[in-house]
């Protein structure tokens, strides 16, 4: 069966009107070259459609697959597209974070915004990547938003990071625990706050303190925003969001396409 035919058949599941449960597509326009809908099927055509498409799904099953993943590929572009609007309709809550989140340059002339989890590889492996980047764009102003989605351990850690933010360690322990490989406990936590010159006590007693609970919650909040699937997730301005551990060159690219986005 050729290309085109294919393509007209997974159509027709989009014609009848079906859901995304029951498979969806593309449709052939009718004779007049006017594109068709399916209310503009008579019942007898409908049939029609109907029986060459049973008789396609015998002869070639591999049709379904391709209606079912032009559903996905439309699905994902539309959520991307529902995502960007709401960093451009929320930009200034999106952009906001305590100083102490804020890295780079506070007056910058663009805003990355970094959601990631603390117990994320790909989010560890970022690191030296985002400090080079803000050593080597002094105009450049990033917000991180830390997202504790992976699990009970990524909640453990942030509540520490952010406790340690009421003592002015807020970077150390970020840095420390995202360096650090041994399991997450308040033992090992108690340790690497003393290490980094904290008072172990008070940030665990912190830890569990109403403000670092409405810290995490309005960054996940944020994160349902824009549909976050997955750490790291970088948003450059309101141009882009883009998921997942990325090169230094895309990074760079994202940024020069936002900045022209911008002006």
């Amino acid at each position: 069966m050729t290309r085109p035919t294919r393509a007209r058949l997974a159509g027709a599941f989009l014609a009848l009107g079906m859901t995304a449960s029951t498979v969806a597509p593309v449709i052939a326009a009718p004779a007049s070259g006017q594109p068709a809908t399916g209310a503009s099927f008579s019942p007898e055509q409908r049939a029609e459609i109907v029986s060459i498409m049973r008789d396609a799904l015998k002869n070639d099953p591999s049709i379904l697959s391709d209606a079912i993943v032009a559903l996905r590929q439309g699905a994902q572009q539309k959520a991307a597209g529902d995502a960007l609007t709401h960093v451009r309709s929320d930009r200034e809550r999106l952009q906001k974070g305590p100083d102490y989140t804020v890295r780079g340059n506070p007056q910058g002339d663009l805003t990355i915004v970094e959601f990631l989890d603390p117990r994320c590889g790909y989010c560890r492996s970022m690191v030296p990547l985002v400090d080079a980047l803000l050593k080597s764009d002094p105009k450049l102003r990033l917000v991180e938003k830390i997202v504790p989605v992976l699990s009970e351990k990524s909640v453990l850690d942030t509540q520490a990071i952010f406790a340690a933010a009421l003592q002015g360690g807020y970077e150390k322990m970020k840095r420390a625990l995202m360096q650090d490989t041994a399991p997450p406990t308040l033992d090992r936590i108690r340790q690497l706050a003393t290490a980094n010159g904290l008072n172990a006590d008070k940030l665990v007693t912190d830890m569990h303190t109403p403000g670092v609970a409405a810290q995490i919650n309005e960054n996940l909040a944020e994160a349902r925003l824009i549909g976050l699937d997955g750490t790291p997730t970088f948003v450059f301005g309101t141009s882009a969001i883009i998921p997942g551990a990325i090169s230094a060159d895309e990074l760079r690219e994202q940024i020069k396409t936002a900045r022209r986005t911008a002006h």
